[in-house]
């Protein structure tokens, strides 16, 4: 459902165009200090307006409104609000019947029975990620002196990101991308086997994000290509440092104290100016559809602080589980 972790677990909230989006987070350690200021730098990493993104821009001032008392977490739930003010919704009256290609237009019609909020995506828009890293930034302190940092390297199959956004923007397209992220200071230890892997956790938060299509670890999809002699990672010293590192940090599903690392694939955004073909959700009939409202070029420029903030939640939720089993 709406609802992700264990002991650190985040609800989310709301809708593209609805009044606001939250979210709620419960299970976080009292006496952390926190206030409006420490999600600035997070935000405005994920803020539009440089060339390639959508020229819809928010004030995304967080809300804290519950959880924090005289500066410090006080141990019961955290809920934090922003404030949706620059929605323009008339974009999306004129074609609620046309299921946009790519969206969920379509699934939502049918899953909740034409009850959705068709505004700008509703609660599948990837307006919601701005509440994933308000509680990504909270996760980040739990978590300290864990580093994450995440980047794109790669934009429409070419490494250079520029390059790229120029080509989309002359051609009226839009291009997908390649997120890099990694994560220092690892402690060994943190994930179970099987189901609850660093793997499978990290994945399910990551898969979360809209536009999302593909996680590989470490090594990833070359490790098919690769001998066991080339790919095992040779420990070198009592730590478990390794020589190289091929299995991206992870060793049965539990971090070996190496960096953990992984790529994720981002797809093109799925609204573009172009002519689409589409079905008419009343009629029935195949219609064209030209999609209006303000849209990124490549969704990618916007989702690394994203990945960092689901990739420290997932970590924050293992940090406590052990800490409480410990």
């Amino acid at each position: 459902m709406n609802t992700f972790g264990r002991i650190y677990r985040i609800s989310i909230f709301g809708e593209s165009h609805g009044k606001y989006i939250g979210i709620t987070i419960d299970g976080c350690p009292a006496g952390i200090k926190l206030q409006e200021s420490d999600f600035q730098h997070d935000i405005l990493r994920r803020k539009s307006g440089s060339k390639g993104t959508t020229t819809r821009i928010e004030i995304d001032f967080p809300e804290i409104i519950s959880g924090v008392f005289e500066g410090k977490t006080s141990g019961s739930p955290i809920t934090i609000l922003f404030k949706n003010e620059n929605e323009i919704s008339k974009d999306y009256s004129k074609i609620k019947d046309l299921a946009r290609p790519g969206h969920a237009d379509f699934t939502s019609y049918k899953k909740f029975k034409n009850f959705n909020d068709y505004r700008g995506g509703g609660h599948f828009s990837g307006r919601l990620t701005l509440a994933v890293v308000a509680a990504g930034v909270i996760a980040k302190k739990i978590i300290d002196p864990v580093k994450i940092t995440a980047k794109i390297i790669e934009a429409g199959g070419n490494k250079n990101i520029e390059q790229a956004i120029d080509n989309a923007i002359k051609n009226k397209e839009s291009i997908g991308g390649i997120i890099q992220c990694s994560a220092t200071n690892i402690p060994i230890g943190l994930g179970e086997p099987f189901f609850d892997s660093i793997e499978s956790v990290i994945s399910h938060v990551v898969f979360s994000i809209p536009a999302i299509k593909g996680i590989e670890f470490g090594s990833g999809f070359k490790a098919a290509q690769m001998f066991g002699s080339q790919h095992n990672d040779e420990i070198i010293d009592n730590s478990g440092k390794t020589k190289t590192n091929y299995s991206g940090g992870i060793n049965g599903g539990i971090t070996n104290g190496n960096n953990l690392i992984f790529n994720v694939a981002v797809k093109p955004t799925s609204s573009i100016s172009k002519t689409q073909k589409t079905i008419n959700l009343q009629t029935k009939k195949i219609e064209s559809i030209n999609i209006l409202g303000r849209h990124d070029t490549c969704i990618a420029l916007r989702v690394p602080v994203v990945i960092e903030a689901v990739t420290a939640i997932a970590l924050a939720d293992f940090y406590l589980i052990n800490k409480e089993i410990n």
